[in-house]
């Protein structure tokens, strides 16, 4: 890296316009290594300052980038509003009594496509959160992986800009800032598809014990299902991230239910009332947002809670992100904590043991939907 910073290029009258510049391997690695300080800067917003050990918070590592590979000027702008609204969502988190004391972010190049003076880089971020012990019985540590597409432009002297990030997955990361993407709504071929019951998002929350014992199911294998595989996908299914709105969310808190004692139900695919899923075919129920929720309440697997802080190891979460009627997206229980916080597992971004409240945090006007399972 090269000390300094240099935002938007120096051209000069006259200067010499190179031909359309190559990616060689030194051009990819630096392309890797912006990407990671992009992301790193991103996740450090979110950490508790006074356990930071450096005065003042942390510096921005992207303030290290000038000359061959940097952000463009209008990008930095960006980067530094997200950061700003990351640091909010931080204050937000800690009026809810949650904090993190440290991170950490790695960034893996995954493809490099370049056209003339554009280039598309495909990266993997992976990041983990270790959760301060504000309450003393948090998890360690919660975490995601998700995937990014980075827009390079090159200028007239072949000195490559950083211009857009995309988030690839379709679902929500602790670090995020950009809106998630929304179902359109679905309509059943049933005109009495059971409505769920909205959930309040307030603390504390009634009590609302749950009896593990009384369905019969076992809710800590669903949550251990969970935790295997919440980004090592199980092979005995599809994949159905980066298919659109909603991406694989359901179809793997499905797979959950399943592995914890929840039995298929077949019949039509389109038919809500039935839930069937393996490699081959899947119910709209077993891989739909909306499908699931109409499925799991008319066949009474689940009842709704009044508020999601009532949540317990098995249950489900929903969210509708824009309040349009049509939920978006399907989390996991995996674990509580003794204070009542739980912490949600799911697909679409890859997260594992993200508490109720940082959900709350980042999207505080959505609607929320908890079920009891």
């Amino acid at each position: 890296m090269v000390a300094g910073v240099a935002l938007v290029p120096n051209w000069s009258a006259g200067a010499a316009v190179t031909g359309d510049p190559t990616v060689d391997p030194a051009t990819k690695a630096t392309f890797q290594r912006l990407a990671d300080a992009v992301f790193t800067d991103r996740t450090q917003a979110l950490v508790d300052d006074a356990k930071s050990g450096k005065k003042g918070g942390h510096q921005q590592r992207t303030s290290g980038f000038s000359g061959k590979v940097r952000l463009s000027g209008t990008q930095s702008r960006e980067e530094s509003s997200a950061l700003n609204e990351l640091r909010g969502r931080k204050s937000r988190l800690a009026k809810l009594g949650e904090k993190y004391s440290a991170a950490s972010t790695s960034v893996t190049l995954d493809a490099t496509r370049v056209k003339g003076r554009h280039a598309k880089v495909d990266v993997t971020e992976t990041t983990t959160l270790t959760y301060e012990k504000v309450k003393g019985t948090e998890p360690k540590t919660t975490g995601f992986q998700a995937h990014h597409e980075l827009t390079f432009q090159a200028d007239r002297q072949g000195n490559w800009q950083l211009t857009g990030i995309r988030d690839t997955d379709d679902g929500v990361a602790v670090n995020q800032v950009a809106k998630p993407p929304v179902a359109a709504p679905d309509t059943a071929a049933d005109d009495n598809p059971p409505e769920a019951t909205r959930s309040a998002t307030t603390w504390p929350a009634p009590a609302k014990p749950k009896n593990f014992s009384a369905s019969g199911y076992d809710y800590q294998a669903m949550a251990a299902y969970a935790k295997k595989y919440w980004n090592n996908y199980n092979p005995d299914y599809p994949n159905f991230n980066g298919q659109g709105a909603g991406g694989d969310c359901t179809n793997f808190v499905s797979q959950s239910l399943k592995a914890g004692g929840w039995k298929h139900v077949p019949g039509y695919t389109s038919d809500f009332h039935k839930w069937f899923g393996n490699s081959e075919i899947q119910s709209d129920s077993f891989v739909g947002v909306n499908e699931f929720s109409w499925f799991a309440l008319s066949s009474k697997r689940v009842t709704s809670l009044a508020n999601v802080y009532q949540l317990d190891v098995g249950d489900v979460l929903q969210m509708d992100f824009n309040k349009d009627g049509s939920k978006d997206h399907t989390m996991i229980v995996t674990s509580r904590s003794a204070q009542g916080v739980p912490y949600l597992t799911y697909h679409s971004t890859n997260t594992y043991n993200r508490s109720v409240a940082s959900i709350i945090a980042s999207y505080p006007n959505a609607a929320y939907y908890a079920y009891r399972t």
